[in-house]
């Protein structure tokens, strides 16, 4: 599904109704992104979705770790820190607001941020049973709509952003990408 913006979203924020569906209406994309770490340092790659429920992080060389959402979990691979993949519940991180089978943007208490930076509408979303597990702010803008990028901002105070480039969409990805025992590298440039 595509949605253009209408001249009445022009000036204002879009409705969350529309945001849900937009999401709702994401199933497959793959889009490289800059990631914003914490510390102040960059990583590059390519990132894979799969609605709902997976996401596959592949970062560029220096890096070698391979972040996996699947399967109602978070899976960490690492190489360069030889220890065993960490591995935490979706349910329990704010990238689970995008990746819920549903999004309902409008739900109660989930939204606890909504406004318009002047190019893009920004949502800042969070587990309304959980709050404490984090929150997530959204950017979306462009006509066609497209989500542009998001912050994590985790349980303690931490704040990852990912920028998204191009997004490539509907395309069949395989399975075995968002497994958690699928740390490995696919893509042929590695």
């Amino acid at each position: 599904m595509t949605l253009c913006a209408s001249a009445s979203w022009a000036d204002d924020k879009l409705p969350l109704s529309t945001l849900s569906d937009y999401l709702n209406g994401l199933t497959t994309v793959v889009a490289p992104f800059v990631q914003y770490n914490d510390d102040g340092s960059e990583s590059t790659g390519v990132l894979y979705l799969n609605r709902p429920g997976r996401m596959r992080f592949e970062y560029d060389p220096p890096e070698s770790a391979v972040v996996v959402a699947g399967a109602g979990a978070v899976t960490i691979h690492d190489p360069k820190s030889n220890q065993p993949p960490e591995s935490y519940p979706l349910k329990r991180t704010p990238l689970s607001v995008i990746l819920d089978r549903t999004v309902d943007l409008d739900q109660a208490n989930m939204v606890v941020g909504h406004w318009y930076d002047g190019t893009s509408t920004i949502v800042t979303a969070q587990d309304p049973k959980n709050p404490e597990y984090g929150r997530i702010d959204l950017m979306f803008g462009g006509s066609p709509l497209e989500l542009r990028q998001w912050v994590i901002h985790d349980d303690s105070g931490g704040q990852t952003a990912v920028v998204l480039g191009e997004m490539k969409k509907g395309d069949r990805l395989d399975n075995s990408l968002f497994s958690a025992q699928s740390g490995g590298r696919t893509r042929s440039d590695r």
